[in-house]
């Protein structure tokens, strides 16, 4: 899959496709409703299949004073749309003179213009251009003189409603995994570069891969049984601390992974870990023999409960 901006006129090899236009972040199952009709119009058509997304997310934009909220990178929405049989993704960048476009400039100079658009597919709650005044009926409207059709999904539900970003964010705030997973179709995956640490963990026994938090949402403060998938492919079971270790002073907000039955140093390396199942909050204690036991007794209940979960 090709990854283009969408700063510029696209290469002539991906004009005139079917384009999924969102944020997709943490691409649950209303995203992937949205792209695959996208895929499924431009298959039929015989048209490159695209999907395109703002960076940063607009919202960021706005309000960079808000906490951070990103449930997945662009490299993440990358394999997934590839994944879901997306031929190129679009990086739109956002910034003070792209927001300002009116409804009708953005359609004419990006979607028509520079990206030769023959659909476009939203979800209903799309909007877009200054002060977020352009709408999926606007949508369908410019796009009819243009040349090019719109088309608005239906959100997908369940018991609970309309599944949304916004549900997700909520459950891993409560540490509910089992329930963010249901939502993405998957476990809701953190990635990073492993960060040298002070190194504690090893001395108790406990060696861990380190990775700062970054940009995406904090989930609650605890102990996870995880899933680390490594930059070779491998997929290794572990347990987690995504937290502040109160027991250390200063307090670091890391996300720390022990990995069972694994020796290897991958400093550098990229791992993506993903959170299965919420053990319990982290909590501060008097020593560190107290701190052991309870870490052998997390990694016990974390390898009893991904034992459970299928990979």
């Amino acid at each position: 899959m090709e990854r283009l901006t969408g700063d510029a006129p696209l290469p002539a090899a991906f004009c005139g496709g079917v384009i999924a236009l969102g944020n997709f972040d943490g691409f649950h199952l209303g995203h992937q409703a949205v792209v695959g009709r996208a895929v499924a119009r431009a298959r039929a058509e015989g048209r490159p299949a695209l999907a395109a997304i703002f960076d940063p997310h607009p919202a960021a934009f706005f309000r960079p004073d808000l906490p951070p909220s990103r449930l997945t990178t662009i490299d993440q929405r990358a394999r997934l749309f590839a994944g879901a049989g997306v031929d190129a993704m679009i990086v739109i960048g956002f910034d003070a003179a792209l927001a300002a476009l009116s409804p009708e400039r953005f359609v004419d100079e990006r979607l028509a213009a520079w990206f030769g658009a023959a659909g476009i597919v939203t979800g209903v709650d799309f909007t877009f251009g200054q002060a977020r005044s352009g709408t999926t009926e606007m949508l369908a409207a410019l796009g009819l003189r243009h040349g090019f059709t719109a088309e608005a999904v239906a959100p997908i539900q369940d018991a609970d409603g309309p599944i949304s970003s916004t549900r997700i964010r909520q459950a891993l705030i409560a540490g509910e995994c089992e329930t963010a997973t249901a939502l993405l179709t998957r476990p809701h995956r953190i990635e990073g570069v492993v960060i040298h640490g002070d190194k504690r963990g090893r001395t108790i026994g406990y060696p861990t891969a380190n990775v700062d938090l970054g940009d995406y949402l904090r989930p609650r403060y605890g102990i996870y049984a995880v899933r680390a998938r490594l930059d070779d492919g491998r997929v290794i079971a572990g347990a987690a601390n995504l937290g502040i270790r109160p027991t250390f002073d200063p307090p670091k907000e890391l996300l720390e992974t022990y990995l069972f039955d694994f020796a290897e140093s991958f400093y550098d390396r990229v791992i993506e870990v993903e959170l299965v199942s919420f053990l319990r909050p982290e909590a501060k204690f008097d020593g560190l023999d107290a701190l052991v036991a309870q870490m052998d007794a997390d990694c016990e209940e974390a390898r009893r409960r991904l034992s459970a979960v299928a990979t």
